[in-house]
């Protein structure tokens, strides 16, 4: 007889988000999107250490998930901006949460 406890197993979704959201970089690109970043060289200053490269690919990966938008504005040279979408700016309690978290666990 076992003496362990059952336990529920994790859902889809949850293993999903999880999947999206724990690659290195990704709170910290929507952190600061959150908190007005549009440009990639806003992103670039607002996430110290983040390379060009890796930062190109978490705003793709960021993208497809439907969290962000990639406009292009026409000008020269053309200029590109990065927005949350709906959907993106429904992580901003999770993320906020997890702020005052760990200002409260210093």
């Amino acid at each position: 007889m076992s003496r362990t406890r059952r336990c529920e197993p994790v859902p889809l979704e949850v293993r999903e988000a999880a999947s999206l959201l724990e690659r290195r970089w990704q709170l910290s690109i929507l952190y600061a999107a959150l908190t007005g970043a549009i440009r990639f060289s806003e992103f670039a200053e607002a996430v110290a250490g983040i390379s060009p490269r890796m930062l190109s690919e978490r705003l793709r990966d960021l993208e497809a998930a439907g969290l962000v938008e990639r406009t292009v504005i026409p000008s020269s040279p053309p200029t590109v901006e990065y927005r949350l979408t709906a959907r993106g700016r429904r992580l901003s309690p999770l993320i906020e949460a997890m702020r005052e978290y760990a200002a409260g666990a210093v």
